[in-house]
């Protein structure tokens, strides 16, 4: 099946009891077993079973299934959040004394996160440029256990070669974990590029609404684990083999820091799979026709979108991402006065720090998820006092366009 179609019907059957066609909602903390036997069997692994919602429960599960069915997985972990999956998955493959090599631009509660947890826990990380590829071989330690970047840069919007940095992470048998919620599944075939192990923030354009929180896990099969760098990977292959990464990020990581997603969320979130590959199409034919607009704008400075030709990363990007190019864009407008003018005069753009929704976002990335980075370290991230980071909507394309001349005429 194609994604459209994979989308919709993939690891959607029936329920066999009522016919119904939606997954139901099992909002039940534990599950009942007829027998102390069976029960201690699924405990053990040796009879499938949900046994508490901390480690599993049916919706989720559905969930699970459907992302890894379009991301052409080996397994996929849902969690709480976007950065609990980043955290967890980092968690697994890392312990006190190693050592993450990581693109520069990164969402800043990543930056956060490297920061004030994995360095208090004793795990070191180098930060180089995201699309230098000499600089993620450069980096290489005897203890590196993982490579981190992001698919495109946000708010910065530059594009790594992610087929030569994984080149390189599998020449050093090293496992590269990617972002990649700003393009989804549905413009990325990560798999094929060689990633090992995808990220996504199901609260973004998965789920597409702004209505629930959450994120997964997917190991796409690439890494060899029975040869992993991680002592302790490498320990569990000998009883789960190939799956023994998701084994130490469900069972020894996820189910012992609670990192769960609720039944609800997962539910929530599973109904704008159906949509998602015609959402991502009008989000990127929006955000490309809204940055031609910006880049002839006379108030605009400077336009970051990789769909324009001017871009630096256009020509890479436009290879992974199949001729589409996401929907966010970062504008200059002079000056913070000028950003702060733009974002309250705005009618149909909310002020809002998500990003995916249906609804076309904007915020001010320097003032609030930079906020605790000294004005340069901001701006070398795209974070500049002047900037404005928008998450283009679904609105008709020349409502967006009047929107936004008129709030900028006002400079």
């Amino acid at each position: 099946m194609k994604f459209e179609t994979k989308a919709i019907h993939g690891a959607c059957e029936p329920d066999p009891v009522t016919g119904a066609t939606t997954y139901p909602i099992y909002q039940t903390a534990s599950f009942e077993y007829e027998t102390a036997q069976e029960h201690s069997d699924v405990f053990h692994g040796r009879k499938f079973g949900h046994q508490y919602s901390r480690v599993t429960n049916p919706t989720v599960t559905s969930f699970e299934s459907r992302i890894n069915l379009l991301s052409n997985g080996l397994g996929t972990i849902c969690t709480s959040s976007g950065m609990s999956a980043i955290s967890t998955a980092l968690m697994a493959l890392t312990g006190a004394g190693d050592h993450i090599i990581t693109g520069k631009t990164l969402f800043g509660g990543t930056h956060y996160l490297f920061r004030h947890v994995l360095e208090n826990f004793g795990v070191e990380f180098s930060i180089v440029a995201s699309t230098d590829v000499s600089a993620y071989e450069n980096a290489i330690r005897p203890n590196t256990k993982a490579i981190f970047l992001e698919t495109i840069g946000n708010p910065k919007l530059d594009v790594p070669n992610l087929k030569a940095i994984s080149d390189i992470a599998k020449k050093h048998n090293i496992p590269l974990v990617v972002d990649c919620t700003t393009v989804t599944p549905y413009l990325l075939d990560a798999k094929t590029i060689g990633i090992d192990i995808i990220v996504l923030s199901t609260t973004k354009y998965l789920c597409g609404s702004g209505t629930t929180v959450g994120g997964s896990i997917t190991d796409l099969g690439n890494y060899d684990w029975k040869n992993a760098k991680s002592d302790k990977i490498k320990e569990l292959t000998k009883k789960l083999g190939e799956m023994a990464f998701l084994g130490r990020a469900r069972r020894q990581i996820q189910s012992n820091i609670g990192s769960i997603m609720a039944p609800m969320n997962a539910f929530i979130a599973a109904l704008g799979l159906d949509t998602l590959s015609l959402r991502m199409e009008k989000h990127c034919q929006n955000a490309l026709e809204l940055a031609q607009f910006f880049a002839h704008h006379p108030k605009v400075k400077s336009v970051a979108y990789p769909g324009l030709p001017t871009h630096p990363d256009h020509a890479i990007a436009k290879a992974q991402f199949g001729n589409r190019f996401g929907g966010l864009i970062t504008i200059r407008v002079g000056s913070k006065k000028n950003a702060y003018h733009v974002i309250d005069e705005t009618k149909l753009a909310r002020t809002l720090v998500n990003i995916g929704d249906t609804k076309t976002l904007v915020a001010h990335p320097q003032s609030t998820i930079y906020r605790d980075f000294t004005l340069d370290e901001a701006g070398e991230l795209g974070a500049h006092e002047d900037a404005i980071r928008i998450s283009v909507g679904l609105e008709h394309i020349d409502d967006l366009k009047a929107d936004f001349d008129q709030a900028l005429q006002g400079i």
